[in-house]
């Protein structure tokens, strides 16, 4: 499904789409599904010294990433839904915060859920970006 929304429809390099986050055992990965098993979404969250490295050496702080909504689930909630399951499993490791890297485009989405912007807007993949945190 990440592969679907990044690569295929955003033109994420594969090589860049996938990292050693994603097979990290301190890595909480949360998917959205129908009721016939299909994915809708995906999003993950790194904690501890992984997510200190995104977020400034700050391990109080977990990092939110490669969030992915299928085009048929857009508008249905399912991406906020796939936030707050991530925001979830942070309270449940003690973190106080949530950092993410959202595409500029998608950061009304991230400010209605609580998130706020910081910093100037970067490059990621070719993308433009914007950091966002949310207090827990």
């Amino acid at each position: 499904m990440r592969k679907e929304v990044f690569v295929a429809e955003q033109g994420v390099p594969e090589d860049l789409e996938y990292d050693a986050y994603d097979t990290d055992a301190d890595t909480v990965h949360v998917l959205a599904v129908r009721d016939d098993g299909t994915p809708l979404g995906a999003g993950r969250l790194l904690s501890g010294a992984a997510a200190a490295g995104k977020t400034g050496g700050d391990a109080t702080v977990g990092s939110l990433g490669r969030l992915a909504v299928t085009r048929e689930a857009r508008g249905l909630g399912v991406g906020a839904a796939l936030v707050r399951a991530v925001e979830e499993a942070a309270r449940a490791r003690g973190l106080a915060a949530v950092d993410l890297h959202a595409q500029t485009h998608a950061m009304g989405f991230y400010e209605r859920l609580g998130y706020v912007a910081y910093g100037p807007e970067f490059p990621d993949a070719g993308i433009p970006h914007r950091a966002m945190r949310r207090s827990l």
